[in-house]
């Protein structure tokens, strides 16, 4: 039975995690390092780095775990790219390196979770890739291959054991692989990086950093942040307005989990080659009878999808013909993944920064690139060698991605065609509780929202980061960027950039009076 309509977006994760609260920034600070952003990545980066000891201050704009890595399904697995397609790209020795900063990440995570003693549910268990291609085992044989070369343990098998409707025959297995809970796991690490006297501030937004004498500032609306090192780790880079913006392009992705009879379902990892792919994973559930079963997907461009909900259907429905053992809906949300033009991660130093460094790029393994980031970021502050450097490095040139790179560029200059376009041919005055429209204001665009008791709530449509036409996100209730990837509230905040600054709130009066010129081609509101 069909459910998720009355679902709001929400994960497990959020829902069963206590997670550490932090004050805001409230002067200025000197420290050696700054790490922004309070995910996998800038809270793993942080530990490193204190546990050197190191003076270290970690900011987040929102709460610990409150932005990508809540929206994850912490799923640890070979790379999404799949290593047949990363030895045609980037050759063999690429495909090897990548397989060995994923093995390292997994067994860091390990380490932490032992050092620190968190309670996070981690677990080595099976991987499962299967073919929904016309020749599954020339593209499973495909990728076996790749993968020994590249050194990763795999085995062709002939189905998938207790569960033959998922997949099969045939499918590839990965051994060893891992998922966690990953809110309790940055729990644990934000407390352990407390422990070790670094600190950290919430609620503070970093909004510049600029580089002078030797060092880098950091500029917060409550403070400044004076350090030898910088590293921005907020999923996308709100440090660099266009360069990296041109080498990646984002994703919204989606999950629906439900409760299923504890044991009904294999212990493993799946995924699919499908475009869009599939993958699920299981979890200990709300009691001892049941696990959750996760499952994501439905990938498309953010802001560039006119009805989101019906990818959750999709995704449900994808679920329910596999599993059909599955209750109903308990939960479902949605991420944003940045998937890089060559399929590799940016990790390192920010090109022509001497003191800043980035970590995005994850191209949905956001857990493992985020600790392989934080690892080698971590080095190259401390001057320690690390071999991954070049291979990850964010300054490196996509020229065997010209095509690709022409190709999304032309989908982001069709964007800003939303300028020329009319707005919702809508009366705003029927606009129902809860749901947002783009009208026409002279130019622009206006974003109006009607909240829950009926109040409207009026921004510009031009997303502060370079001016694209926000898209209203129904099943989210945000307003999304499709050019880069900035969202925002139904209110207008930011919520993930790379903008870093809210919608501009439009003045009311000033809409009537356009509306009463019948210089918008919209109903007067009453």
């Amino acid at each position: 039975m069909q459910q998720s309509d009355a679902l709001k977006s929400h994960s497990w994760w959020s829902a069963t995690a206590s997670m550490p609260v932090y004050p805001p920034l409230s002067a200025n600070l000197n420290v050696e390092a700054c790490v922004i952003g309070g995910g996998i990545a800038g809270v793993t980066t942080a530990y490193l780095l204190a546990q050197t000891g190191l003076s270290v201050a970690l900011i987040e704009a929102l709460s610990i775990g409150d932005g990508e890595t809540s929206r994850t399904t912490a799923h640890i697995a070979p790379p999404d790219e799949g290593y047949a397609a990363l030895e045609s790209r980037h050759g063999l020795e690429t495909a090897r390196m990548v397989a060995d900063s994923f093995r390292a990440a997994l067994e860091l995570i390990e380490r932490n979770v032992q050092t620190e003693h968190i309670a996070c549910d981690l677990e080595r268990l099976d991987g499962y890739l299967f073919s929904c291609g016309t020749s599954p085992h020339v593209a499973l044989d495909r990728e076996l291959a790749a993968a020994r070369r590249a050194g990763v343990e795999a085995f062709k098998e002939d189905t998938l054991p207790l569960a033959p409707s998922v997949a099969g025959p045939p499918v590839l297995r990965f051994p060893g692989q891992g998922q966690f809970h990953p809110l309790r796991y940055l729990a644990g690490l934000a407390k352990a990086i407390t422990r070790k006297r670094g600190v950290i501030y919430c609620g503070t937004r970093g909004l510049e950093i600029e580089e002078r004498h030797g060092h880098a500032l950091v500029t917060t609306p409550t403070g400044r942040i004076i350090a030898d090192h910088v590293v921005v780790a907020t999923n996308t880079p709100f440090s660099e307005r266009v360069a990296m913006h041109t080498k990646q392009n984002a994703y919204q992705t989606y999950v629906v989990a439900a409760h299923l009879r504890k044991g009904s379902t294999p212990r493993a990892l799946l995924w699919d080659d499908a475009d869009p792919y599939h993958y699920v994973r299981t979890t200990p559930g709300a009691d001892e009878l049941h696990d959750l079963l996760i499952v994501g997907g439905a990938d498309h461009r953010t802001g560039q999808e006119p009805c989101p909900e019906r990818r959750y259907q999709e995704l449900e429905q994808w679920m329910r013909g596999r599993f059909p053992q599955a209750g109903p809906l308990a939960y479902r949300w949605s991420g944003e993944v940045m998937e890089p033009l060559d399929g590799l991660a940016y990790l390192g130093r920010s090109s022509g920064n001497e003191h800043v460094y980035l970590i995005t790029g994850d191209s949905g393994n956001g857990i493992t690139y985020a600790t392989i980031g934080a690892m080698l970021v971590t080095d190259l502050i401390l001057g320690r060698p690390n071999s991954w450097v070049s291979l990850y490095d964010p300054s490196r040139k996509t020229y065997r991605e010209a095509v690709q790179f022409l190709k999304e560029q032309a989908n982001i200059v069709k964007q800003y065609t939303d300028y020329v376009l009319p707005g919702a041919d809508i009366d705003v005055a029927t606009l129902a509780p809860g749901d947002g429209a783009l009208l026409r204001s002279g130019m622009g665009k206006v974003a109006v929202y009607r909240d829950e008791l009926g109040a409207l709530h009026w921004h510009s449509a031009s997303c502060t980061h370079l001016g694209c036409i926000v898209q209203w996100n129904s099943a989210e209730k945000t307003w999304d960027c499709p050019c880069h990837g900035s969202r925002y509230s139904a209110y207008g905040s930011v919520l993930h950039g790379p903008a870093v600054h809210n919608l501009e709130p439009i003045d009311p009066d000033h809409w009537r009076k356009l509306l009463k010129a019948g210089k918008t081609g919209q109903t007067p509101p009453r």
